[in-house]
């Protein structure tokens, strides 16, 4: 069984002037390092029988010692990535020793954790649940949306629980919302499992994080003037803080941040913000006002790939460390309630 990821083959057509919704499509799952070797086949048999009979590209994260989960990534339009994660899951369940037996896959109740941008949930939970009970109510699964984002990352898990079929059509139905707002999955910040010791500042393994738009890359906005649509594009020769510097290889990056973290992160008199700035070597721009009804408000990276991935770590490092200390002490002062 290889470990590392099979080669994605060549894309099959060339894209439109104005690309559909449904040509951009990709979604992550996290998988066990088990259930990953069933998803690739021996020497990649099944992974590439699965982009055959799709037409999608998927591919499974290399392993990491130590670490017993891996990403799976499916790419392709709404219909064929919803139709490879049906084959995906009904190939673990009857990979899977220890499901009953029983006359089809489809009677099984299995589950499929999949990968989600943090700006992104509010469009597939939908005002007051909405969405999401619709979705539920359509397809016959059951989602679980976890409250906290991942490590070092603007992703979040939204366990789907259901049969293989009723997966299919929920992740068909999520693919749509995340396609319908794909402005907002810009600049997300991916997860990568890894070790508590990669968690460290100072100390972590390269490539243990990253900083890639994940939804909408391909489908950039044309002089709409909004700064969220805009999927990296190469910043201006006139605008270029280095000359030493290619301007083409500046890019630029928006993430939101919940109204209540944003003071934490500036620090006293912007202390913090003037640090993440120095060490990442990116511009650093920070709305005066919420950008939308979450009251989150939007931060603009400015500056090459590597500085902007550094920019990112850091400032979720910071983030990481304020919900600590916000549950340190929510923690002590329970303490200090029940002691009364």
């Amino acid at each position: 069984m290889p470990s590392d990821q099979a080669p994605s083959p060549p894309p099959s057509r060339s894209p439109s002037h104005s690309p559909a919704p449904q040509d951009s499509l990709t979604l992550r799952a996290l998988v066990s390092t088990k259930d990953a070797g069933v998803i690739i086949g021996k020497a990649g048999k099944n992974v590439a029988d699965l982009r055959e009979q799709t037409g999608v590209k998927a591919g499974v994260s290399k392993v990491i010692p130590g670490v017993h989960e891996r990403v799976l990534t499916v790419s392709g339009s709404v219909d064929a990535v919803a139709k490879a994660y049906t084959l995906i899951i009904t190939q673990l369940v009857t990979a899977s020793p220890a499901s009953p037996v029983v006359s089809s896959p489809s009677t099984v109740h299995t589950s499929i954790r999949l990968l989600i941008s943090h700006n992104l949930m509010g469009t597939i939970i939908g005002r007051n649940g909405l969405k999401i009970k619709a979705i539920q109510d359509n397809s016959g699964a059951r989602m679980v949306a976890s409250k906290e984002m991942l490590p070092q990352s603007t992703e979040r898990i939204v366990e789907v629980q259901g049969a293989p079929e009723a997966i299919g059509r929920a992740v068909e139905e999520i693919g749509k919302c995340l396609l319908e707002d794909w402005e907002r999955g810009l600049g997300t910040v991916l997860f990568h499992p890894g070790t508590v010791d990669d968690r460290s500042g100072g100390n972590r393994r390269q490539g243990s994080y990253s900083a890639s738009p994940q939804y909408g890359a391909q489908r950039r906005a044309n002089g709409d003037g909004n700064v969220r649509a805009r999927a990296s594009p190469p910043a201006s020769p006139t605008h270029s803080p280095i000359s030493s510097q290619p301007p083409a290889n500046l890019r630029t990056q928006n993430i939101s941040i919940p109204s209540d973290m944003v003071g934490c992160i500036i620090g006293r008199s912007g202390t913090k913000i003037t640090e993440i700035r120095r060490l990442s070597g990116s511009k650093i721009s920070i709305a005066k006002a919420p950008h939308d009804e979450t009251g989150e408000r939007m931060f603009t990276i400015v500056g090459t790939p590597e500085a902007n991935e550094k920019a990112l770590f850091l400032l979720y490092n910071q983030l990481e460390s304020e919900k600590e200390r916000r549950v340190g002490r929510e923690a002590q002062q329970q303490q200090e309630l029940q002691q009364e």
